[in-house]
């Protein structure tokens, strides 16, 4: 759907185990799909790709100074310069190994995080004689889910500006990118030659409450989580539930302890605004959820008995933004804290 709509290349980003998806499947159908580029915040992700014989072009843009960038070169892996600091750690390691580093200069302009900021003039007294090849030029916006708010445009300004001055001082980068998702779903001006897709890749929105649903945005969500019901029992009403007994049943109903608890993602503040879906309904959190399970009031009525699959989110009954709004929370949060225990099954 993107890329139809795009004229840059797709950087997909499989940071954070795919955001939760799983790194290696993921970045496979990615660049199966066309995805031009990968995009990793640590060196060990893309370290992961390598070993596992996915060649494609590789950014990594979290490395702090201990990070192995001999490796890094060796393994052709483009590395973020985000300050002088780093910039020549990666030029020592370079001539080290024999390679010419490929790296992509990251300006701060705004977020106030990652990227040059007071060193830039600094920086574009040493830059051009750099034993590096600069591939690319890049930043981040802070509140590009907010595709309305002023500082977008500052941003973008800034980033134009700091562009012209680098290629003042004869430094000329093949590859500008800017748009994170939102930007890339909003903001045209902003895709240059490399957009990069992060949540937006997954089928979820960057912000239901400014930009509305995924699905109002035409996407549709990759992950889906089930679990069995470990046990469903007849309960009477006032039975206070899980730890604390911070909930009681309001009327004989049944419950189903659901296999799955905090230990595996399941955010352990989650209200009763989420649930799972189970025998044609929805039955919603009551009380407390554990390390390894929580419970869930079927009602009276329900069919449901032991052994039965529960969607937890994705599909029918809740969403991951409904987990996300009971949790006090966003989905990225929802779907990248999901364990490694939990098996990821593709299809």
């Amino acid at each position: 759907m993107v890329s139809s709509k795009v004229d840059a290349e797709i950087l997909a980003v499989v940071k954070a185990d795919a955001y939760g998806h799983g790194l290696v499947p993921v970045a496979k159908a990615a660049t199966a799909a066309g995805a031009a580029w990968l995009g990793v915040a640590l060196l060990e992700e893309a370290f992961i790709l390598r070993d596992h014989g996915i060649q494609a072009p590789i950014i990594s843009w979290l490395t702090p100074p201990s990070s192995d960038f001999n490796r890094a070169i060796e393994s052709e892996i483009d590395l973020a310069v985000p300050s002088i600091l780093h910039l020549k750690l990666i030029e020592a390691a370079g001539k080290k190994v024999g390679i010419r580093p490929r790296v992509h200069i990251e300006v701060d302009t705004g977020m106030t995080r990652g990227g040059l900021l007071n060193e830039w003039q600094e920086f574009l007294t040493i830059i051009k004689s750099a034993e590096i090849e600069v591939v690319g030029f890049w930043s981040h916006f802070a509140r590009a889910d907010e595709p309305d708010e002023s500082a977008n445009t500052d941003q973008l300004k800034i980033f134009e500006q700091r562009l012209e001055e680098l290629r003042g001082v004869g430094v000329a980068p093949k590859y500008v990118h800017f748009a994170n998702s939102a930007a890339t779903l909003t903001n045209p001006k902003a895709h240059k030659q490399i957009v990069r897709l992060g949540i937006a890749m997954y089928g979820l929105s960057p912000d239901v409450k400014t930009m509305g649903s995924g699905s109002t945005l035409g996407l549709k969500p990759a992950m889906k989580l089930t679990a069995e019901l470990h046990l469903v029992k007849d309960v009477p009403v006032g039975a206070s539930v899980g730890y604390g007994g911070t909930a009681q049943t309001s009327k004989n109903t049944k419950l189903g302890i659901v296999s799955m608890g905090y230990s595996d993602g399941i955010p352990r503040n989650t209200s009763n605004l989420a649930g799972v879906f189970v025998a044609g309904k929805r039955a919603p959190i009551i009380g407390r959820v554990s390390m390894d399970q929580f419970v869930v009031d079927l009602g009276a009525e329900s069919t449901a008995k032991s052994g039965d699959i529960a969607i937890v989110f994705g599909g029918a009954g809740y969403s991951i933004d409904d987990w996300a709004s009971a949790a006090n929370t966003i989905n990225y949060e929802i779907v990248t804290r999901i364990a490694s225990r939990v098996p990821r099954i593709y299809e």
